[in-house]
């Protein structure tokens, strides 16, 4: 069998769709042969390509100035076309509904091959902000959602992201949840790992620490964090430092907040760090704040969960939609008053913490190992019905 994974970004650019994909490539190719297909990028190296276990195969894009990312241009790049056609494969899987994933639930409905779908992302959010008038959101989001219904099966990265697309957006394919999950793995000592984070950041053994990991991006919601944390302080919370570690295009900007709200002492930006430095970066923290109301399902989360670090999220967060709160993660009201507190309470109980720290590890941590696994005989599946002819969603 031969799987095509078609994504509208790559890398160079890094964020959670990407490691999704680079994970289930990365784990297929021990089952099967694997087609990542998705577009060039600012700093792309056909080299650094090559040096992966699977194919890639990129079309062209453009720049977009005012965003992170770049427009796959898949349609206007006859050589694309010409290697899809010669891929032979025999599953598509769509990561995203753009150029490159239209052009993968095109090939398979040409070829009657069977096609799946993750829905990995809130794209009304997108529309709106980006598109600012209701009709041309929805005109929009009624495209997409055609790529999506035209798949054998989507899957849902937790119940309340399949509760979004089947009650709002009108998800008509059959949906199921499959659930993400990461390749890290806890550290093996706790303490060194502390030891390392406070020597190259310069903390106090005895500091709290709390941390962000992902995109540097105020639709992130990371300025709520400076917020909440300024308010932490008034409140009597000392001897902590937040620390940031990722890129993004508001670097500047969250900067400028953090000296606007009186910070600078306590905020730390750590731009890009390796996997090991992130293993251990979750595990000195006390606390992962992520009060993103953007995110389907992160992967930091689980993450972060993986060295017993529970997540505090926002209430209405869908990326929530995995965890228990007070269980096996903390929940809250979605203002910075209310955030700075809760912080405050957790600190104020070790004991429920210790239980909260242990059940994340427990019911959060999934290996993508185990995931993908699951993945291959689904594939199988699917594969199998349509050489039967008994699948028949389009």
């Amino acid at each position: 069998m031969k799987v095509g994974l078609f994504i509208d970004t790559w890398y160079p650019m890094v964020d959670g769709v990407i490691k999704v994909v680079d994970n289930y490539a990365r784990r297929l190719v021990q089952y099967c042969e694997v087609v990542v297909f998705c577009p060039e990028a600012k700093g792309f190296d056909r080299e650094e390509d090559a040096k992966l276990p699977y194919q890639v195969v990129r079309c062209s894009s453009l720049p977009l100035i005012t965003s992170d990312y770049d427009l796959p241009t898949s349609v206007l790049d006859p050589r694309f076309e010409a290697q899809l056609i010669k891929s032979g494969i025999d599953i598509i899987h769509i990561h995203s509904p753009f150029s490159v994933g239209m052009a993968g639930v095109l090939y398979a409905k040409i070829h009657k091959l069977p096609v799946v779908a993750t829905l990995h992302s809130q794209y009304k959010q997108d529309f709106e902000k980006s598109l600012k008038f209701k009709l041309a959101s929805n005109m929009a989001l009624n495209t997409i959602m055609r790529v999506f219904n035209a798949c054998d099966e989507c899957w849902a990265v937790n119940e309340g992201i399949k509760d979004l697309y089947v009650y709002e957006y009108g998800l008509t394919a059959p949906c199921k949840v499959r659930l993400n999950a990461t390749d890290h793995h806890p550290v093996p000592d706790a303490l060194a790992a502390a030891r390392i984070v406070n020597e190259t950041y310069g903390i106090s053994a005895d500091t709290k620490v709390f941390l962000f990991v992902g995109r540097i991006n105020f639709i992130k919601n990371i300025d709520f964090i400076v917020r909440a944390l300024a308010k932490a302080k008034t409140m009597g919370l000392k001897n902590f430092k937040m620390l940031f570690a990722g890129k993004g295009q508001d670097e500047e900007k969250l900067a400028a907040l953090v000296r606007e709200q009186g910070l600078t002492e306590e905020v730390v930006l750590c731009g890009l760090t390796g996997k090991e430095m992130l293993e251990n970066l979750y595990s000195r923290a006390k606390l992962f704040l992520f009060p993103s109301l953007y995110d389907a399902n992160s992967l930091v989360q689980i993450e972060a969960a993986c060295q017993g670090t529970p997540t505090v999220f926002l209430e209405g967060a869908r990326t929530a939609a995995t965890v228990t709160p007070g269980v096996n993660g903390y929940v809250c009201p979605p203002d910075e008053d209310s955030y700075a507190r809760m912080i405050m309470d957790i600190l104020a109980d070790p004991k429920t913490y210790e239980r909260v720290s242990a059940a994340a590890r427990r019911d959060l941590y999934l290996n993508w190992d185990d995931v993908v696994r699951d993945v291959y005989d689904d594939y199988n599946t699917f594969v199998e019905a349509r050489r039967r002819g008994s699948v028949s969603h389009y």
